[in-house]
């Protein structure tokens, strides 16, 4: 028994080396294995989806212009888990290219098992800090996401840092230790059993369970991208002994703006400069959990929701401060945008062509309820169609009644400016990202005047808490069916999503989708045949 403990914890270091090995980054031109694999990163081994058997995935990363082919290859095969799959490339808006969105069953059909499928994008006018993950129900929360950077050789914030590479870059991620289709079932909530931070964290189970380092010299300045690839948390972010200078957010360069503590919500991205002006030391970079986690997977204790933050020449040693008492937090409100900062449209409250509130529902008490609960916008979950909602339209519907999922389509018209409200009516808050758009925020959670003259712009806005009504413009310059949808993956795979099918009658005039695209649907459909008959003969058995 001696010896079976021993080769446990032997396997189990061996498991979170293996966890951790960085991917060199790839790109713009790559092939994107996924695989299934064996991972222990708080210490608990589970099997995971993964992208080049690694997580978080490699990244990827290419400079603001580069035209894009990733080919995905499915090499999936473990059937507790999804097979098939799909990719978003979360930041990049696919314009005129919505057939590359990578949304299942909105823009494409999965990618099956054994087949690929080479996406192909364009990034002229995008940089900043993005990321990638699976789009087919709750699979990237077994594994399936990674970092997407594309660098900005004239980026206008490039004299405020030093350091700007791979190892400025970290990802924040909840971690479940059983597979996504058993989470909900597991609990009405779903509750994470640790946060990673790059890759790393500890369960409370396991408190020596290694953390990421994060390397630093003293006296330079170094660009963090930081990163909520969870699938749940918003988290608090800190870095003790050191203010944050907010450059960035979701790709979208902002006035800069310091601040000593960062509230970051499922999907979000910013990019901080951190002087490294302290003295020789370690210090604690916390993400502390605002939502459901298991019950003793909250605050810090034993480094718990950490990393280090080490300066060279430091110890390797762990650090001794405790939890930063902040002073000066980041509010969305405060943050502007550096360039053409004005929201589209009047200045004034529905001062737009098209103006559509979005009322969340939530019909069940959780208290009150053990099966999962349908979410919905106004008054209707969203159920995945059948046939993608962007080949409906290929096929000749024109109509929002003519698109299914009925009553999960909203026609928008051509070159418009819209608003959504989005007042807060359902418990929790939800971290709300709509595809193919950057938005102006032009009402924050927090904030009652909505501002005009130079509201943030980003991809992922929170919706507060009692009393809020989130704001956002844009406009219709992108023809496509895009999703807009809550984040947090739970509330989405339980309806809380819509789809806006933008300019119609120009989709056709896109650029044209491969042939291999219109494969994926007959090949998905022949190994869900082949699923079926398989399913059968063993129940004959």
């Amino acid at each position: 028994m001696a010896r079976d403990n021993s080769f446990t914890r032997v396997a189990v270091i061996v498991l979170a080396t293996i966890t951790r090995r960085t991917s060199a980054a790839i790109g713009p031109i790559a092939t994107l294995p996924i695989v299934n694999k064996l991972i222990a990163p708080d210490g608990v081994p589970r099997n995971a989806v993964l992208a080049d058997a690694t997580f978080p995935g490699p990244v990827i990363s290419g400079y603001t212009g580069d035209f894009f082919k990733i080919d995905v290859k499915d090499e999936l095969y473990n059937s507790t888990m999804l097979t098939a799959t799909s990719i978003h490339w979360h930041g990049i808006l696919q314009h005129r290219t919505n057939w590359a969105d990578g949304v299942a069953f909105v823009t494409q059909c999965p990618i099956t098992s054994g087949q690929s499928f080479e996406y192909k994008f364009d990034t002229t006018g995008i940089s900043g800090t993005h990321w990638y993950h699976s789009h087919l129900e709750s699979q990237y929360c077994d594994g399936l996401r990674g970092p997407l950077v594309l660098y900005d050789k004239d980026d206008p914030h490039k004299d405020l840092y030093d350091v700007d590479d791979e190892s400025t870059i970290i990802t924040l991620a909840d971690w479940y230790h059983v597979a996504s289709p058993f989470v909900l079932t597991r609990s009405r909530v779903p509750k994470a059993d640790s946060t990673l931070i790059n890759g790393m964290g500890r369960w409370y189970g396991n408190p020596t369970a290694e953390l990421a380092v994060v390397k630093v010299t003293q006296g330079k300045r170094y660009r963090f991208r930081l990163l909520n690839m969870g699938c749940d948390p918003d988290y608090t972010f800190t870095i003790a002994g050191h203010s944050m200078t907010v450059i960035e957010a979701d790709g979208q360069n902002s006035e800069p703006l310091t601040v000593d503590e960062i509230q970051i919500f499922v999907g979000q991205r910013y990019s901080f400069v951190l002087e490294a002006d302290q003295p020789v030391d370690n210090y604690w970079i916390r993400a502390l959990p605002n939502v459901m986690m298991s019950r003793r997977a909250l605050g810090s204790a034993k480094g718990i929701n950490s990393a280090i933050l080490r300066y060279d020449g430091a110890p390797e040693e762990e650090p001794t401060q405790g939890e930063v008492n902040s002073t000066n937090p980041l509010r969305e409100y405060n943050l502007h945008a550096l360039t053409d900062p004005a929201a589209p449209g009047e200045p004034y409250v529905g001062g737009v062509d098209y103006a559509l509130n979005l009322q969340l529902g939530f019909p069940q008490h959780p208290r009150k309820a053990t099966a999962p609960a349908n979410f919905t916008v106004n008054g209707v979950p969203f159920e995945s169609p059948s046939v993608p909602v962007l080949l409906n339209i290929l096929s000749g519907a024109a109509r929002a009644q003519d698109l299914l999922p009925k009553g999960n389509v909203y026609t928008l018209p051509r070159n418009a400016s819209v608003e959504l409200t989005i007042p807060h009516t359902t418990i929790g808050s939800h971290a709300f990202h709509l595809h193919g758009h950057i938005f102006s925020v032009v009402r924050s959670a927090g904030q009652a005047v909505p501002n005009y003259r130079n509201p943030i712009r980003r991809d992922v806005v929170s919706t507060g808490s009692k009393g809020d009504n989130v704001t956002v413009r844009f406009r219709t310059d992108n023809p496509g069916p895009w999703f807009l949808h809550c984040h947090v993956d739970w509330h989405l795979a339980t309806g809380m999503a819509v789809v806006f099918a933008e300019d119609v009658p120009d989709v056709p005039s896109n650029e044209p989708a491969p042939e291999e695209w219109y494969n994926l649907c007959p090949e998905y459909e022949e190994s869900l045949a082949r699923d079926r008959e398989r399913s059968e003969a063993q129940s004959a058995v």
